[in-house]
């Protein structure tokens, strides 16, 4: 395992690159309020892994796991033939494929799931593996709703498994670095954050090409559809599921968790008090009934504001960004870059006082206090540090996620990404979209670990 941190002088990097650095190191975890009876497995001990839902993202994830030491891929499961033929392959045909999938949870070869499926699948899935002694791996965002939240930790603590959500940033050092920085205080007090994640595409609004071979035949619409409203085989909703309420959150829970994620990682934080939000459907009115503009603004009971911003319409500088705000500094945040810009900052007067009658001006100015901070010729000397970059090198991300994965397997130490660190980044998400559906603010109860009502 292994990144590293470089120094450069580089002032730009273009959205390939930016891409292309995606890096991440496996990180130690601190104590968990989980205790495990399981004893920990051997490093030798192979790990036989179970996909529930191989789509494009699970495929990503398929290979991860092959890149991962001590692991293997031994069942595959999907309601589409195509996503299951290719995943098969990928496996060299090692990989059983499952018709259901509690034909997985059920064969006791398999020691861990990964469940990559529409999100409204997802507490009843992560539920019965748990229940089934399996340790999960679960995609982003741990919950179709926030109820669904304290009933996957509940299950958690009852099975004594692991269960580790899929945002993979959180395992990153330079995310890591960010924390190291703030919490050293070289940024002040930090009062605001900004984070967005944009995209300027069909692509990247979910409006994915669609197999020629999608038909009723080939896709089990049935199996799809779950505890979803019934209605017709549709295979726009199948293969571009994000688009609609009917399987996920939109940009909320498929952006937001991502940026909520880090967020809390960074301040220490567990949910916004407050939360207000507004969006709407602009552009890509023929394709999806979730918006493709929200932004929010979330107020933190430890003293800071978040403001969120997604848009499907402007890529801006690139996919994704946060801007940590203190009051001596400011922090950049990429995907593997960090800057730091210090702020320095003089008082000036000058154009106010200068409107007082010319005595009052003068005595002003002879005040030793005003002297110091506000006549360029009193101030102290000092060494400005400047800005500062790091740059991370290394394994990419959803890779290093997936080892850590599975040495919190291997040792029975909780993730860094837990089920209730999931649980918080997706319930700001629905926090969001309850605030841009009921268009008023709303607010957490911290006790129940759910909106208030």
């Amino acid at each position: 395992m292994g990144g590293s941190f470089v120094m450069r002088n580089r002032q730009g990097i273009n959205r390939r690159e930016f891409m292309q650095r995606t890096t991440a190191m496996g990180l130690a975890v601190g104590a968990s309020d989980l205790a495990f009876a399981e004893e920990p497995r051997s490093v030798n001990d192979k790990i036989n892994v179970g996909m529930i839902g191989v789509g494009a993202r699970a495929h990503e994830l398929l290979q991860a796991i092959q890149a991962a030491s001590g692991a293997e891929i031994v069942g595959v499961c999907d309601a589409y033939k195509g996503r299951l033929e290719r995943a098969a392959e990928r496996t060299s045909g090692r990989a059983r494929i499952y018709p259901d999938y509690r034909e997985i949870l059920a064969d006791k070869r398999i020691d861990t799931v990964f469940i990559a499926t529409p999100d409204h699948w997802h507490k009843t899935m992560a539920i019965e593996a748990l229940e089934a002694g399996k340790d999960v791996y679960i995609e982003k965002p741990l919950t179709y709703a926030i109820e669904e939240g304290p009933a996957i930790i509940a299950a958690v603590r009852k099975t004594n498994r692991i269960l580790q959500v899929g945002s993979q940033g959180i395992s990153t050092k330079i995310q890591h670095k960010a924390k190291e920085v703030i919490q050293s205080g070289k940024l002040g007090q930090v009062t605001m954050i900004r984070a967005s994640y944009n995209r300027n595409s069909a692509s990247g609004a979910w409006i994915y090409p669609i197999p020629p071979d999608a038909s009723p035949q080939t896709v089990d619409w049935e199996k799809f559809l779950g505890s979803a409203p019934k209605r017709p085989y549709d295979p726009a909703r199948f293969f571009r599921w994000r688009c609609y309420w009917d399987y996920s959150g939109g940009n909320s829970t498929d952006l937001f968790v991502h940026l909520m994620t880090t967020i809390h990682f960074l301040m220490n934080a567990k949910a916004p008090q407050t939360t207000v939000a507004n969006g709407a459907l602009y552009r890509w009115k023929d394709s999806r009934d979730v918006p493709d503009t929200i932004n929010a603004i979330l107020e933190y009971p430890e003293g800071f504001m978040v403001t969120l911003s997604s848009t499907f319409n402007n890529q801006g500088t690139s996919e994704g960004g946060f801007q940590i705000l203190g009051t001596e500094g400011s922090l950049i945040l990429g995907d593997s870059t960090l800057t730091f810009q210090p702020e320095n900052i003089h008082e000036d007067n000058r154009w106010i006082v200068e409107s007082w009658p010319r005595a009052l001006e003068e005595a002003y100015y002879k005040d030793p206090k005003v002297r110091k901070t506000e006549l360029p010729s009193s101030w102290e000397p000092r060494v400005n540090q400047g800005m500062e970059r790091w740059e991370q090198e290394g394994k990419e991300s959803t890779l290093q996620h997936v080892e850590h994965f599975f040495d919190c397997v291997r040792t029975r130490k909780q993730p860094v990404e837990d089920a209730l660190t999931g649980h918080r980044a997706a319930a700001v998400a629905h926090l969001v979209n309850l605030s841009y559906k009921q268009k008023k603010m709303v607010h957490w109860d911290f006790a129940k670990e759910t909106v208030k009502t």
